[in-house]
């Protein structure tokens, strides 16, 4: 086993820029990416013969492209592809150019481009599967807006030095932000200190499915539960064990600890998963999140602006978004125009997530919880689902705010990298493992 696993790695170390290892475990080569593919040749086979598809057909030949599309790269052979990144690279810029054309165009393609979006979230959630798709969406729009805001506004002479400064130094502390909040969301991870010894038990606890592992249950023992307690506090303890204990991380969740079905972990203090981070929101990275919101939307409103005051400068601003005669006599004032509006859908959607999180915040209630309890009908509500109050952990509203900026202090420093991000920023190159996740 061990002249095998070196084997392996030796022949990692010698892959050229253009080589890989499939998910097989053999040697390929760019270049033979249509090569020997069975799964879409029965698939061709099939269609021609007009014979229905196999059930798995589809997921293996989906599983085949995914493993087969890489780019070259430097050292440690090709690099996959995350294919969910592509589709914002090609279909933003087309789409906004498009929209720049006529007012008409504009106002359907801005109206679709939402649609195609919330459609893509609710099929990816529905198969609770990461994707790349929004946090690539959110990056790139964020770069094409300052590219464009340099490259079609700044020119025109009405946007001073200064004023530049002041976006570019809120587009740097928006990226510094996402970088922070994707670093740890806070998993839940056994308490290492107490841990005495290991136990296996081939009876199966009450949330664990017998099926699993053959039967089998590693327990871990501390040094707490050997040392014995009053009955009646060891009865309540193990009723809270069992109640908070996760079949899958196969761990002891802290109260208001959350297991996320789509990255796989238990989160302490879970408050939802966030698409576009590609991460959850927890006690660790709850903070830098408020912040990143805070700072992309002061941003993305002085953008707005300053763009509005240059393309339409004889308007007042809160009317020159519904009414700007002759903004599309030009293609250049037309294209920053349609930016306008689609950074202002995209502000005023994460202005609703803003909001939303600074009420539960000041009613000391995470996302999780709140929708929990809107289901159980055990909260008061207000405003149409927006306030919601559990009544549970409130201490008030300084006290809320108290322990909100305080409660990511108790861990110990984050040191995972979010490898998805740097892969973004590296020319959309996706690692095969992801630490964070």
């Amino acid at each position: 086993m061990k002249k095998r696993a070196n084997k392996v790695l030796e022949e990692e170390e010698t892959l050229c820029c253009c080589e890989y290892v499939n998910r097989l475990g053999e040697r390929s080569h760019v270049a033979a990416c249509c090569c020997d593919c069975e799964d879409l040749d029965d698939a061709c086979d099939r269609f021609l013969k007009r014979e229905p598809q196999k059930p798995e057909s589809l997921s293996s030949l989906a599983a085949v492209v995914t493993d087969r599309i890489r780019v070259p790269w430097l050292w440690g052979g090709a690099r996959k592809v995350e294919l969910s990144v592509i589709p914002p690279l090609i279909l933003l810029p087309v789409l906004l150019h498009l929209a720049a054309l006529h007012f008409l165009l504009g106002m359907v393609t801005l109206t679709a481009l939402p649609g195609l979006v919330l459609w893509y979230y609710y099929f990816t959630h529905r198969k609770k599967g990461q994707t790349l798709f929004f946090l690539s969406l959110a990056l790139f729009s964020l770069a094409y807006m300052y590219y464009l805001f340099i490259t079609e506004v700044f020119p025109r002479g009405d946007v001073g030095l200064v004023q530049l400064v002041m976006v570019t130094l809120g587009v740097i502390l928006t990226l510094a932000a996402l970088f922070h909040t994707k670093r740890e969301p806070g998993i839940v991870r056994p308490n290492q200190e107490s841990v005495h010894s290991t136990v296996t038990y081939y009876s199966p606890l009450a949330d664990r499915d017998p099926a699993v592992n053959g039967g089998r249950q590693d327990v871990t023992m501390t040094v707490s539960n050997r040392a014995g307690s009053p009955e009646h506090a060891g009865m309540e303890q193990k009723e809270t064990s069992r109640r908070n204990w996760c079949p899958v991380c196969r761990v002891v969740r802290p109260p208001r600890a959350g297991h996320c079905r789509i990255c796989g972990v238990c989160v302490l203090r879970l408050d939802h998963h966030c698409v576009w981070i590609n991460s959850c929101v927890g006690q660790a990275n709850h903070r830098s999140f408020l912040l990143t919101l805070v700072l992309f939307l002061l941003t993305s409103l002085y953008g707005i602006t300053l763009v509005l005051q240059s393309v339409c400068p004889n308007q007042y601003l809160l009317t020159a978004l519904l009414y700007c005669p002759g903004v599309y006599d030009q293609y250049s004032t037309a294209l920053c125009f349609t930016c306008v509006w689609y950074s202002s859908i995209v502000t005023c959607g994460l202005l609703h997530l803003l909001l939303v999180q600074v009420i539960n915040v000041s009613y000391n209630v995470t996302e999780r919880e709140a929708r929990t309890a809107l289901r159980d009908k055990t909260a008061r509500s207000s405003c149409w689902g927006l306030i919601v109050d559990t009544g549970v952990y409130s201490r008030g509203f300084r006290g809320n705010w108290a322990e909100f900026m305080t409660m990511g202090d108790k861990l110990s420093p984050p040191s995972p990298v979010p490898t998805d991000l740097v892969a973004l920023l590296g020319v959309g190159l996706q690692e095969n493992t992801y630490e964070t996740e």
